[in-house]
């Protein structure tokens, strides 16, 4: 195994720690588990393989395929930051903080009464970034409600990680997959148009930021932006997409609006996995590694020139 090979970062999975679990088991209206059959208020009971939340099998699994951080990413579709429930979001952050390399986790933030302290303390304290619900920054409006978070995030040098939050409750019944394909890319696509209409880099110019499953495919709809009017403007260097459940179709029509240096390795699972993009082995190392990498620490600076 190559160097390259054995250094991947991947930066969107789920694990729940058992500090987690327990607090979900101990919540008796939604989002809760009733021994592994998770009852949300936006989907049908959900049967959790216990296996997926097992951490020593999942960190032997990411050894052997060589990957070097994992990034944990809180299952925003639970709808946990707009619950009010602390101890839950306690319960994630000293669970989350406690799984062994290669895992770290995303911080996240109580919508309803944002603690800044709690947050900056987390941040300063392994946690890589802040993950910031989708449905909840929808619309102009949206980003602008979370500005106190996002120059946060900004000061501290860490990167906000957008993922689907709680979809739309049904009206019928529908398919199990409808949630993922539907609801979640809506949101996605809502939140990084909104972001572009918001001007948010104008306000935040060196916030990085990243868009979990391609950003629901939104780049890919820079055609029809400018057949009604809109305008995608340059390559933003601190904006990214991750893979997550996309595969060569996807993600090659997403690098060919954004560039290759714009889209980061992101699996999704235990829902998902990696995915040969056929990009080929340069392009493959420069997604799995050289792009996590600015996303979460930002550009390597040049080597200083030295007297030769």
């Amino acid at each position: 195994m190559s160097a390259r090979a054995a250094d991947i970062i991947d930066v969107h999975q789920h694990l729940w720690p058992a500090e987690f679990v327990d607090r979900l088991r101990a919540r008796t209206e939604p989002p809760y588990l009733d021994g592994w059959t998770l009852h949300t208020t936006g989907e049908a009971p959900y049967e959790v393989d216990p296996a997926a939340h097992e951490a020593d099998k999942r960190v032997a699994a990411e050894l052997d395929a060589g990957t070097s951080l994992v990034g944990l990413s809180l299952s925003s579709p639970l709808g946990i930051e707009h619950l009010g429930d602390t101890a839950l979001l306690d319960a994630w952050h000293a669970g989350a903080a406690s799984l062994p390399a290669p895992f770290k986790a995303w911080a996240a933030v109580n919508l309803l009464e944002p603690d800044l302290a709690g947050l900056e303390s987390l941040l300063g304290n392994g946690f890589l970034g802040l993950q910031l619900p989708a449905q909840a920054i929808g619309t102009p409006t949206g980003w602008a409600a979370v500005g106190s978070l996002l120059a946060l995030a900004e000061r501290l040098n860490k990167a906000i990680l957008v993922h689907p939050g709680t979809p739309l409750p049904p009206g019928e019944e529908l398919p199990g997959w409808w949630p993922p394909v539907v609801d979640y890319t809506a949101q996605l696509q809502a939140a990084w148009w909104a972001w572009h209409a918001f001007g948010g880099r104008t306000s935040y110019p060196k916030l990085r930021l990243c868009f979990v499953a391609a950003a629901g495919l939104a780049p890919v709809h820079h055609e029809r932006l400018a057949a009604r009017g809109g305008r995608l403007g340059t390559i933003d260097p601190n904006l990214y997409v991750d893979t997550s459940s996309y595969g060569p179709q996807g993600i090659d029509a997403v690098a060919r609006v954004l560039g290759i240096d714009q889209v980061v390795h992101g699996t999704d699972r235990p829902y998902a996995g990696t995915v040969d993009l056929r990009q080929g082995d340069a392009a493959t190392a420069v997604i799995r590694h050289d792009n996590p990498h600015r996303l979460l620490y930002g550009p390597v600076p040049p080597p200083e020139r030295g007297v030769q």
